[in-house]
């Protein structure tokens, strides 16, 4: 029973380490402890329980750590604020040229300019923010 403590033991302090380092590998590795001290409690010789560790660990690391990692670098890369008005569809409210109009932004009115030049947009048209200069959109229309 010894061991299988141990192990528990092992497994807790590791999982909970995970949340100073936030890398995914401790917590792994405190899985397989704790699958160990499973092993171990219900009579498996030590070697077989640092096997069970080193097997589950290892398989955790590679199989799932990568699969963690994608799924929360995605949370990162939310978009806020103007970045998440890039892409956005808007409708031209005044006419749209190089030198100004306006366009209507989920709601909002926006102070525009065309991304092409020559480009010339009139009321009523559906347009693509191409990028928030300042407190301008800058927007394309399809031709």
């Amino acid at each position: 029973m010894v061991p299988a403590l141990l192990w528990l033991i092992a497994g807790v302090v590791l999982i909970a380490a995970e949340v100073l380092s936030g890398d995914f590998v401790l917590v792994m590795l405190g899985a397989g402890a704790l699958a160990a001290a499973g092993a171990s409690a219900m009579g498996v010789p030590l070697g077989l329980d640092a096997v069970v560790f080193a097997a589950l660990s290892l398989g955790l690391i590679v199989l799932a750590r990568p699969a963690l990692k994608r799924r929360m670098r995605v949370e990162r890369e939310l978009k806020t604020n103007v970045d998440a008005l890039v892409g956005q569809k808007a409708v031209v409210e005044s006419t749209v040229d190089a030198h100004g109009g306006q366009v209507r932004i989920r709601g909002d009115l926006w102070t525009a300019r065309a991304f092409d030049e020559t480009q010339v947009m009139h009321s009523g048209q559906t347009v693509t923010v191409m990028e928030i200069s300042g407190a301008t959109a800058v927007v394309w229309a399809e031709p």
